[in-house]
């Protein structure tokens, strides 16, 4: 490429369509104890308690979805690359503006996902020491999003070619095939991680916690309120990021991670971590068995000019031994 690549800073913001708006208030704001920003007919601006700006919003619809995933980048120079790359390999794209963004550039990546890229948003005084005002578990600020796609390496080779992310672990099976992958800008695990399966679809949304006590109380809250049955996996430790963790599913089914303890990868000697699908420490460190709904259950994604991104059957076939 002769163009210098887009400087995108990190994963940012999500747009969820949901099928009723009170009910995803109340799993998302009274148990998990998001903040609300800013509320408008139809729609919540969320946010956790690091986090200077809206990270979440919720859309009420008829259909529950993903609208885009949205990173920030740093210059608008960079939207102006982002501009000539989109024309360059013939993907859609438009100007669009949302609630303290003002100029929004949407896109769709060569494998459906719509993106969004932004420079400018307002920010807003951020809640991390005011202790007074927490509530629920205590989430922190987003930390990164999954989706599935039928071709991870592909999708990998695009994303570090194109905007300079970086590998920190991958999935292997024995032939070599890549099954998942873990790619970040800011020098944490990932900004954005890839699993393979029908795609493009969300596979889960995630928000750093401050510590794995925080996320058995996310435990005890939703049992408390009777609703242990949003509990899909964990808690646990993963073997791939270190990070301890727990996936919730709002009312939606829109999967949720809460996620915490993870490591650097900002030295530039960094070296790919490599696992093999079938190791069960890779998937819980512990060894414990995942829920078969985690590989193949996810949140559709909107297509770019309308309704729902067609699914597409990955050639890769099965999933990981240790599973329930």
């Amino acid at each position: 490429m002769t163009d210098p690549r887009p400087d995108v800073i990190r994963i940012a913001h999500t747009v969820f369509t949901v099928t009723d708006l009170e009910a995803s208030r109340d799993f998302y704001v009274n148990l998990l104890g998001l903040n609300v920003l800013h509320e408008e007919p139809g729609a919540l601006y969320l946010r956790g308690v690091e986090d200077r700006e809206w990270t979440l919003k919720l859309e009420q619809a008829p259909e529950a979805g993903v609208r885009h995933l949205g990173y920030r980048v740093r210059t608008d120079a960079c939207l102006d690359g982002l501009v000539a790359l989109a024309e360059r390999e013939g993907l859609p794209y438009r100007w669009e503006e949302e609630l303290d963004r003002p100029r929004v550039l949407r896109m769709q990546d060569p494998f459906g996902v719509p993106v969004a890229f932004y420079r400018e948003s307002r920010t807003h005084r951020w809640l991390l020491q005011d202790y007074h005002l927490h509530r629920g578990p205590g989430l922190q600020r987003v930390d990164h999003v999954n989706v599935m796609t039928p071709d991870v390496a592909s999708m990998m080779a695009w994303y570090g070619e194109r905007l300079g992310f970086r590998a920190s672990e991958l999935t292997e099976d024995e032939d070599g095939r890549i099954w998942a992958a873990w790619i970040q800008r800011r020098g944490g695990v990932h900004d954005l991680a890839m699993t393979n399966g029908a795609g493009p679809r969300l596979h889960h949304w995630a928000y750093w916690m401050p510590d794995a006590v925080s996320i058995i109380r996310a435990c005890d809250i939703l049992a408390g309120a009777r609703q242990p049955e949003r509990i899909e996996r964990g808690p646990g430790r993963h073997g791939i990021s270190n990070a301890f963790f727990l996936y919730v599913r709002d009312p939606d089914g829109h999967r949720i991670e809460l996620y915490t303890s993870d490591y650097i990868t900002v030295d530039p000697d960094f070296e790919t971590i490599r696992w093999q699908r079938d190791d069960p420490r890779r998937q819980t460190l512990w060894g414990a068995k995942t829920p078969r709904s985690w590989f193949e259950e996810g949140s559709r994604m909107e297509a770019f000019g309308g309704g729902w991104q067609e699914l597409t059957e990955s050639e890769l076939k099965g999933m990981p031994i240790n599973v329930i």
